[in-house]
């Protein structure tokens, strides 16, 4: 059993080197250049050491997610995916220095030498070029990770870590195959999603290999130490994590190619992409047959899954994982049919600004035919929805109720933002400032609205099983999160109050407004931002799920109040103002609109479009306190009919009391 489990991974970087270099012949992916060819070292080496760096960071953040959703922190297992998460995260951070320099080295064929002018030029690429200060940001934060893993061990530091990840992740991904398509956005989201998912499903498959074992070896456990959990457990929660991983890497991997080949498919670039389609249909096969002939029969007969029974089939799926990776590193070097360069020359100067392709004249018409699909958020809100109906469906099944009208809510909150997100007004939002502040309003306040109401925290604490041992699952990181000292704060009612209005000004009166619009990143933080800071202001007021401690009914009015000013106030200044916001990007657009005159219809968008969910929670406030108030009376009542009106009593004789003095 140990030698499987040295020989596997193994196998698996073999077998993909070997899958690598036939696609690198196939595609002509390693063929010499014209002009300045870099040599084979460097032609052969590059996609090579990127496929064994991308292995790297799957087992790495792969292993941590595995970690923080089906390990026992503090346990035997738990501290071995730490440690090969380190190990892999340093050797990741190794393999992208060698990426970025022989990156370079396909700009710049000078001989290597000690001299200033070859320093110099290493500077302007790291420094001055995208390319390469995407290449040192990445290597820099995987050093970072690789330290932050080797000093923690809580469960608490690893989420975080996890989280952090995002970082060399977003920075692949912007430098990544599709850097220079039309459709930059929509290529650059979904190969971020690619990345994550695929880290997550092989990454995880890794330390399956590397923790499989039987049972009868827990002896060997730390005594002070908490028992790990029980390897048919693990398998069946890694189950659940290829499963969905599967899914949104097909539907990624849909998306890429269309955006590259537009349906070339019997290019080279197509062939290899059918090719690794079908290795990932594979790999999803074994998926499903170890679930439903091993680990369901396992669980419905309560019997213990040894590591033994599963130890091939492991060995074998991160096989054909490491071809699937070799073929998909030489996807990545293979020349696409839909060749990957900026705008030219002919671009008008909406497409040069925005990387884009300009959508036709807008016309309200266009609310319903227009589409600009963002694979980010069409993940985010599939899942969102996904999760909140197999919960509904899992209480109906065991007998249990839940409001109709709460699951509407959620649905049409979560059909809202992906609208907001991957329709006409996505399409739209960059040219038009109208547009943007219609989608801003939209998703800050609208949705939230319709979310909050939805009450998925409460769903989820009656629908999701509760871990017996030790492990974190969906419902304890759900609790974590909810009753943590930083949510208390930002969710207080007054807190979030000002963090709803304050971001507004802050927003769009500094330079984060213009970084919205000129990076996709920055696109991405602000719906994120807009609509968690809206979702706790909404919860501050009108939400039912637990969280901090809410105010009288008379203080959320004052606060809906005050909100409904400083909105109004904030309409108007845009209105009233002479200066155009972003100048060089609304007044540079060159469609025939007039930015300022179109800024002012803006402002007077979020004047009055902002103020309709906060009058709609002012309404469904006063309903709610008007209730609060029955409820009071009527308890009341039920206490003096008990006590014959004793407290009415004590506050009569304490009034005779008084008068007698």
């Amino acid at each position: 059993m140990q030698r499987l489990r040295l020989l596997a991974p193994a196998l698996a970087i073999l077998a993909g080197l070997a899958a690598l270099w036939a696609a690198l012949e196939f595609g002509g992916g390693a063929d010499p250049l014209a002009i300045e060819d870099p040599g084979p070292l460097v032609r052969y080496g590059l996609p090579a050491v990127t496929m064994v760096r991308n292995l790297a960071i799957a087992a790495s953040f792969g292993g941590l997610v595995l970690a923080c959703f089906a390990l026992v922190p503090g346990s035997r297992d738990w501290n071995r995916s730490l440690d090969l998460a380190a190990l892999t995260a340093g050797v990741a951070t190794v393999l992208q220095a060698f990426v970025g320099f022989w990156t370079f080295r396909q700009l710049v064929s000078n001989p290597v030498t000690a001299d200033d002018e070859f320093g110099n030029l290493l500077q302007l690429f790291f420094v001055e070029i995208e390319t390469g200060r995407l290449q040192l940001g990445t290597m820099l934060s995987l050093a970072v990770l690789t330290v932050v893993l080797l000093v923690v061990r809580g469960s608490t530091a690893v989420a975080f870590a996890v989280v952090g990840w995002a970082v060399p992740f977003w920075l692949i991904a912007s430098g990544g195959h599709a850097g220079g398509t039309a459709n930059h956005a929509l290529a650059v989201s979904s190969l971020l999603l690619h990345l994550i998912f695929v880290s997550i499903w092989l990454g995880g498959l890794i330390h399956l290999a590397v923790l499989v074992r039987g049972r009868d070896d827990d002896s060997r456990d730390d005594a002070s130490a908490p028992r790990s959990a029980a390897y048919g457990d693990v398998l069946l929660r890694y189950s659940s994590l290829a499963l969905v991983s599967f899914g949104i890497v097909a539907f990624t991997g849909i998306v890429s190619s269309w955006v590259r080949m537009e349906g070339d498919w019997f290019s080279e670039y197509g062939i290899l992409s059918i090719a690794k389609a079908v290795l990932l249909v594979v790999l999803g096969a074994f998926g499903a047959w170890q679930r439903m002939r091993i680990l369901a029969p396992a669980r419905e007969s309560r019997t213990r899954v040894t590591g033994r029974a599963v130890a091939l089939i492991l060995g074998l799926e991160l096989v054909v994982m490491g071809v699937t990776a070799g073929v998909a590193a030489g996807l990545a070097r293979t020349a696409t049919p839909v060749p990957e360069v900026p705008p030219g020359a002919e671009a008008t100067p909406a497409e040069i600004l925005t990387q884009q392709p300009l959508p036709p004249e807008f016309s309200p018409i266009r609310l319903l035919t227009e589409w600009r699909v963002d694979p980010l958020w069409t993940v985010i809100c599939a899942l969102l929805a996904f999760f909140y109906v197999a919960g509904v469906v899992r209480l109906a099944r065991r007998g249990d109720r839940w409001s109709g009208g709460r699951t509407f809510a959620w649905l049409a909150g979560i059909a809202l933002l992906w609208w907001c997100t991957n329709g006409a007004l996505n399409a739209y939002q960059e040219y038009q400032f109208s547009l943007h502040m219609l989608v801003h309003m939209l998703i800050g306040m609208a949705v939230p609205v319709l979310l909050v109401p939805g009450a998925p925290i409460t769903l989820a604490m009656r629908a999701i099983a509760k871990r017996r041992d030790g492990s974190m699952g969906g419902r304890e990181w759900i609790l974590a999160i909810v009753h943590s000292r930083y949510l208390q704060v930002i969710g207080h009612p007054i807190v979030a109050a000002v963090i709803f209005v304050a971001s507004l000004w802050i927003f769009y009166f500094t330079p984060i407004f213009e970084w919205s619009m000129r990076d996709h990143l920055g696109h991405v933080w602000m719906v994120l931002h807009f609509l968690g800071a809206g979702y706790l202001f909404v919860q501050a007021i009108i939400g039912v799920d637990p969280g901090p401690a809410r105010p009288p009914y008379p203080l959320r009015l004052t606060l809906l109040l005050g909100t409904m000013v400083f909105h109004a106030f904030f309409g108007l200044s845009i209105m009233m103002g002479d200066a155009l916001m972003l100048a060089d990007w609304f007044g540079a657009m060159g469609n025939g609109i007039d930015a300022l005159e179109d800024q002012r219809v803006g402002g007077g968008i979020a004047w009055s479009v902002g103020e309709v969910p906060t009058v709609i929670m002012a309404i469904i406030t006063t309903i709610k306190w008007s209730r609060s108030d029955r409820k009071e009376q009527k308890r009341s009542d039920r206490a003096a009919a008990r006590d014959g009106d004793a407290e009415l009593g004590a506050y009569n004789a304490m009034l005779e009391r008084m008068g007698k003095r």
